[in-house]
Order: C-alpha cells, then structure tokens, then sequence
C-alpha cells in the first residue's frame, strides 16, 4: 500500500470534511454546547443533548488543538462545550446526568458511567489546551468517582435482581484502559501503572476466551462463560477497539508480547466478525452461532469498521505483520466505498446489511463528532510516520 497517499487521503477528509461538518452545524450559539442530531445535511432535527456527546467533540477538537496544531478555533469549540458541561452536566454528587434538553435541564439520570468517562476524558484534554486548572482537578474528581461507582456502575438505577445471574460487562474495563492513559499527565505514577495493570488483566485473563480467541461482552464474575444472550454476546467493534488501547500500552512498556497478542485478538475478532456474504463488520453476534437478542445485530456501523482501521494500522507499524495490511485492504475499501457522504460531508453511521444506508443522519443520539475524527487522524499520523520510515 502507498502510504504517502493514504495519510492524504485521511488528512484531507479529516481537515476538509469532517471537521468543518461539526463546525459549521453543531454550535448552539443561543444556549451553549453542541448539536448533535443532525440530518444528512446539518439540519438540526432534535435539540437535547447527550452528555457523553457533548463530552466526546470537547475531546475532540481540545485533542486537535493539543496534539496537532493550536488553531483557536479548535480551542474555543472545546471552551463552548466545557463551559456548557461544567455549568449543567452533573448532579449534585458530582455525577453526569445521561442527557439534558437544550437550555441545559436535566433530562435522564446519570445511570450510566459512560457519561463520566468521557467527561474525565474532555476535560483532562481541555485543562491542557486552555491552561485551566479546576478543568484538570475536574477530570480527577471524576476519574475518582468512576472507580469508586466501578463495582456497582448504575448504583440505584440498576433494573436488574442481584444475586441471580451476576454479570460483569467488557465496555468498563475497556475504556478504563483508554481513559486512564489520557489522564495519565494528571495521575500518580502508581495509581496510572495500577489500573492499567488492572484493565489489561481484566481484558486478557477475564474476558477473553482462550479457546476460541474471542472477547465476551458480558462473563460471569469469576470470568466463566454464562450461556444467557448476554453471555453468549460479541461486539466486534468494541473488542477491535480494546485491543488498540492494547497496542498503546504495549507501545508504552515496549512490551512486544503484549502487542502480538493484541494483534492476535483482533485478526481471530476479525475473522469471526467479517460478513463474507455481503461484506462489513456484523454489529452483534452470538458466540454460539445462535439467534442474538439485538434485532440490529446485522447492521454495519461506522464506528466498529473505524476501530478496525486504527487497530490494523497500528498493528501492522508495530508488528510489520501482512494479515494486518490483508485486512487492513478488506475493510478500508468497504469503509471508504459505504460510509463516506461526498455530497453534503461527514460520515453515514448505520447501514444496512447489504451496505444500503439505513439511517441518512450524521449525528443522533450515539453518534457525534468523535469516532471518524478520531481515526481519521489517528490512521494519518500512523500512515505519514510509516511513509517517513
């Protein structure tokens, strides 16, 4: 593959596509933070506002300002939506409220933890890009609530019975890994090298399953396969995504160990994941082969095909492995040929089976400006690096 011209390819659609798609619509010039319910072509077509979204674009474009190039823009679209967050995104015990109508007003409770993480996470970016220290204590309190909620994340907002069937869920762990290492400029040496000792221990030895190479969504505390839908469930896209936060921490403890066998994972997840019927990353599945629960579990989402991407770029500059660069192939031509929109920009989120657009919106309730930006910039700087090489 021709490096060069696949770092361009990624640069361009990141700086002269999407980017501006987020900048030009999702604003809220009138009440603060941002949209992200927005139609194929910008237009707002729902005003409330998600708080791991509003989150994620304050990563987003705080990151770009950090990591890339200090533009101003950049920083003052991440300062509108922190101010926003910092003003109505929590309860009065520091935890982040689900969703918020437009004007800011608490709409769902904070029953999930995923808010905070990505709270932890734009605001520990955010105190870098603008020198703000109470956004960096912000990111801390945080971090610390999440571990401490971690045994019991939904806390009173938890539907289920306790005792029958206890079940300890990947998404967590997963982004632990992801998180700790953002913060880790804020963080004690030792509590950074402790909870990524965790998290990789939990992913390797807990929800990985040896016999078969596959990461369980959800096991039973002890790491036993649980055979109920959500013990037999898989999500291809999320174990792609652990498994470069892997690479990161291999990288990091130059541990090629650690880096082969997070490029094993994903080449079996792959592999198991692939439609070789109609081409694409299934959504869901059941690990054996029955009937999943999720009614969209054939849809091809964008944000599974794009942790593939980074995955399999950072396996092959790490390992220099060719099955990396095969499917690398495979799934950069399905992405690049189904999810783009050339007419009016950004990316599709969900497709159908067959690859037909099934949703025209470019933003909604779980898609916002984080995951195409964040692959796009991250497969350009690991395309330009290998180019340079």
């Amino acid at each position: 593959m021709k490096f060069k011209q696949l770092a361009h390819q990624y640069k361009t659609a990141l700086l002269d596509d999407v980017l501006p798609f987020w900048e030009q619509h999702s604003l809220d010039r009138q009440q603060g933070g941002y949209f992200t319910c927005l139609g194929r072509d910008g237009t707002v077509f729902d005003t409330d506002k998600f708080v791991w979204l509003q989150a994620r674009q304050v990563w987003t474009f705080a990151m770009l300002y950090n990591r890339l190039e200090p533009r101003p823009g950049w920083l003052e679209i991440a300062r509108h939506g922190a101010e926003f967050l910092r003003r109505y995104g929590m309860d009065a015990d520091g935890n982040w409220y689900f969703s918020l109508d437009r004007c800011g007003r608490p709409l769902v409770q904070p029953y999930t933890l995923f808010s905070d993480c990505f709270a932890a996470m734009a605001f520990a970016q955010y105190a870098v890009a603008a020198g703000d220290e109470p956004a960096a204590e912000l990111a801390c309190r945080t971090f610390d609530n999440i571990l401490q909620r971690e045994g019991n994340p939904k806390g009173a907002y938890n539907k289920l019975v306790p005792g029958t069937r206890p079940l300890k869920n990947f998404a967590l762990p997963m982004i632990l890994c992801n998180l700790t290492l953002e913060l880790e400029h804020l963080l004690p040496v030792e509590s950074v090298e402790a909870q990524i000792a965790r998290a990789v221990h939990e992913i390797l030895e807990v929800f990985l399953d040896p016999a078969t190479g596959l990461v369980s969504e959800n096991v039973a505390p002890d790491g036993g396969r649980v055979d109920s839908f959500d013990g037999r469930l898989l999500n291809p896209g999320h174990a792609v995504e652990a498994m470069w936060f892997l690479m990161e921490v291999g990288q990091r403890r130059s541990d090629p160990d650690l880096v082969r066998r997070a490029v094993e994972i994903t080449l079996a997840t792959l592999e198991h994941g692939w439609d070789h019927e109609y081409g694409g990353l299934f959504y869901f599945l059941d690990r054996l082969g029955r009937p999943p629960q999720q009614l969209e579990w054939d849809q091809k989402l964008w944000w599974g095909h794009l942790e593939a991407l980074i995955a399999l770029a950072d396996g092959y500059a790490q390992t220099r492995r060719g099955e990396c660069l095969d499917w690398y192939r495979r799934i950069h031509d399905y992405t690049w040929s189904h999810f783009p929109d050339p007419e009016y920009g950004e990316w599709y989120g969900y497709l159908n089976r067959r690859g037909e657009v099934l949703l025209p919106l470019k933003g909604g309730k779980w898609k916002g400006c984080f995951h195409v930006p964040r692959a796009l910039f991250r497969c350009w700087q690991v395309f330009e690096k290998l180019d340079a090489d």
